[in-house]
Parts: C-alpha cells; structure tokens; sequence
C-alpha cells in the first residue's frame, strides 16, 4: 500500500526523469506518492521540452490533469483544466504536450507500461471507454452532502462503476468550515490546485497534497479568502465517519532510547499543548458547529487542541457499564458512543510537514 502523506507541498520534492515509456521529448517529475506493491504512483510532470507519443495501451488506469500549458490528445487541444482519464487494457489515442505544461499524472492498479500499437485487451469491460474534458467549460454542482455546513461544490471527472473509484475536482468556497475530525474506509488523497485553507497544523496553499490510507483521522479545516480548489481521488465511496472532542496520548514504556519514559517520544499531548487557531478561525469553526445545531444536529462547541477534558487520561472501568442501542453508559454524565460496523481509526500523531510553506506549529493527527 501507499505510505501516508499528510500534508507535504510539491515544491519540496526533488525532480527525477521522467517514467514515461514510448514518448519522445524530456520531461521529469516529482513523485508525490507511491506504491512500490504495484507501480500505482500520483505525479506532477513537467515538459522540458514538446513531448509526445503514439497510441498504445497502459498498463494502469491513468489519468492526465493539466495545472498549466497545453496538452493535445488525438487532435484535440487541452489547457489547464484539461482532463484525460484512459482505463488499463483501453486503446489510447496519441498524446503531446508542448514545453512548459505542467500536470498532474496518476496511475492506478499498475505501473508505468505502455505498449504503443497495442489492441484493447480482451479483460476490460465494455463499458470502459477513454474519458476527456476541458473541465473549465462546466460549472460546479452542490455537494450532495456538504458536511456541517453548506459551501463545497464539486465537478465529477471520473467515477468507476464496479470498484466506485472516482476522481473529482471539489471547491471549498471562502469561509467553509469543517469543525470535525474525519476518517473514511476508502484512501482519500488530494492535490491543491488553488485558493487556501488553514488546518489544524498551519495553512495549505497551491501545491499542496496529502495521501490518507483508509481510518486516517484528519480535519479541522478553514477555507480562506476566495476558497480553494482541490483535485480529490478515493478507491471507494468516501463516506465520513465524525469524531469530536477528540484527543490523542500514546502510551509506551521505553526501551532503548532516552529515559524510561511511559509516554513515547513521539506522542503529542493534546491536554497539555494547546494547538495554532487564528481567531477568524475560531469564529469560522463555530459558526459550522452552530449551523449543525440549527439543523438539530449533535455538536458541541469547538476548542483548539490543548484545552478541554483529557478524557485520555481517565479510567474507565468497562465492567460499570450497560449497553442499549449502541451506547455505553455508566450513569448520567459517562456515555461512550459505539458504532460496530466503523472500524477504529488509525492516528497519524507526527504529520508530515514542508519544509517552505505554511506555518505549521507541531505534531498532530
């Protein structure tokens, strides 16, 4: 599987040539992330030069966004904005890209193989066909189902109907907030193509991209002026699994490094150190909780990491409790809410962070 990527900004990583078989031309790339399994790899790739090759067959499910430049895919013109998904097995037409363009290149279920010349291979479905469009000429649509509160909008470019992958393009508009940590049982990985957000450890700005395996908790989100765009990928239905009043200590007794400590080095103690929030934030964050109340939602107020209860730190004793409709309870003010068919999320408690952007303030989720 792919290692976690949360959140890093492309310009950190270093350039390589390239993996791009059958074309002529020079072109390198920053690998974003990778699956060494498979060969399954999110890239930004940048043309030195005109680029192109024949028609031929990938060995992946591959996908061509354009960030900036020109791209032409069997005679049809593409600029920033163009999109170009070609399933593995399908025939794809010939494709060039004039120096300069910059895009965002993904492949899925397999590696960089190209075979130029080649049949469509008799596994793929009928229904997998070459999808193309200058997603520039279409407007947003609603999110279906926005979160806590109304402002993301979204354009399908690719949705599978046997494995329910989809690729999508999703705007945050300004002063959207999620104030709630997520995890999904799908991967969720996503490329900023513009705007910015704040988040729980500093800002993300164009560039910016992270890759969550599935039950990676994440959120606490502010879009800023003028909102954000991001180019968003899930291997499944990205259903959204809450949590609030969240905290995080992992215990440990150390073993060979350092003192003999019970709590491991790399543990962030929410109960003691409190996290970076703007006060525009703050009030952003607490207008989503409000908005949720309005719609006879549960939430409860939201406070930055590093205050509140430090419920970690308590001692249940699970023998004191009763179960009825999937609640715990041991009395009137200690419940523990329990879903039996979400399974237990993974904390990530040291992010990967950039080395040039953002403001980021420390450990986390």
């Amino acid at each position: 599987m792919r290692p976690h990527v949360e959140v890093i900004q492309d310009t950190d990583y270093i350039w390589h040539k390239a993996e791009l078989y059958g074309g002529e031309g020079e072109a390198r790339e920053r690998r974003l992330s990778v699956d060494e399994e498979d060969g399954s790899s999110s890239l930004t790739i940048e043309f030195l030069t005109d680029w192109g090759r024949p028609g031929g067959v990938h060995h992946a499910d591959t996908e061509w966004y354009v960030l900036s430049g020109e791209m032409n895919y069997g005679g049809k013109t593409f600029t920033a904005g163009g999109y170009i998904q070609v399933p593995k097995g399908v025939v794809a037409d010939y494709i060039k890209f004039t120096a300069g363009t910059t895009v965002l290149h993904f492949r899925e279920f397999g590696d960089a193989g190209y075979d130029i010349g080649a049949e469509r291979w008799s596994t793929c479905r009928p229904e997998e066909q070459v999808t193309t469009e200058q997603t520039t000429e279409r407007d947003f649509d609603p999110v279906p189902t926005a979160g806590p509160m109304p402002g993301l909008v979204i354009k399908y470019l690719h949705v599978d109907s046997v494995t329910g992958f989809y690729s999508r393009l999703v705007r945050a508009n300004e002063g959207w907030a999620d104030h709630r940590l997520a995890h999904h049982p799908c991967y969720e990985e996503a490329y900023q193509t513009s705007g910015l957000m704040t988040y729980n450890f500093g800002t993300i700005t164009e560039g910016s991209y992270f890759f969550r395996p599935a039950r990676v908790k994440h959120g606490h989100f502010v879009s800023m002026d003028g909102g954000a765009v991001w180019l968003l990928r899930s291997d499944g239905e990205l259903t959204n699994w809450y949590t609030q009043n969240e905290w995080v200590r992992w215990g440990g007794d150390a073993v060979n490094y350092g003192k003999a400590e019970h709590w491991t080095k790399s543990t962030f103690d929410l109960a003691t150190r409190p996290t970076w929030r703007t006060e525009h934030d703050l009030t952003i964050l607490n207008n989503s909780v409000q908005f949720q109340l309005d719609q006879g939602a549960r939430a409860v107020p939201y406070l930055p990491w590093g205050f509140g209860e430090d419920h970690s730190a308590a001692s249940f004793d699970m023998s004191k409790y009763t179960s009825a409709d999937n609640v715990l309870t041991a009395g009137p003010t200690q419940e523990l809410q329990i879903f039996p068919d979400a399974p237990e999320p993974i904390i990530s408690s040291r992010p990967v962070r950039s080395k040039s952007h953002g403001d980021w303030d420390g450990d986390g989720m």
